[in-house]
């Protein structure tokens, strides 16, 4: 039952970047670590992905070559390094751990432990 915590949301205008952090309480290796978000009136929609320890990674069509996912195993902690921020991407930003990743595809149903989230808010 490993415990998530996401940082570093905020206003940025567009264009701008951010940097989210994910801590996970425990070590990475055995888990897919993905990061997801949602705006007001819409679902959970998954970002990006990476496994804990394989180089597996996933970018949801919108961000691919805007967001960079990356990990750091001996901090136990994740980060999406979120550049050219649009307005569109407006969210509560969450992460969450699952036991797969898949270079193709980001189904919410597929991870178990969330985060509480962190707002993203892209607003000149």
């Amino acid at each position: 039952q490993p415990q998530l915590v996401e940082s570093g949301g905020g206003l940025v205008q567009p264009g701008g970047s951010l940097r989210l952090s994910c801590e996970v309480s425990e070590r990475l290796d055995y888990y897919c670590i993905g990061w997801f978000r949602q705006a007001p009136g819409k679902g959970r929609e998954g970002v990006s992905s990476i496994h804990g320890f394989y180089d597996t990674t996933y970018y949801e069509d919108s961000v691919k070559g805007r967001f960079t996912i990356s990990r750091d195993n001996a901090k136990n902690a994740v980060y999406l390094d979120m550049n050219d921020l649009k307005v569109e991407d407006t969210a509560v930003y969450y992460c969450a751990a699952g036991y797969a990743c898949s270079a193709v595809a980001l189904p919410a149903g597929a991870f178990n432990f969330w985060g509480q989230g962190t707002q993203v808010t892209v607003s000149s």
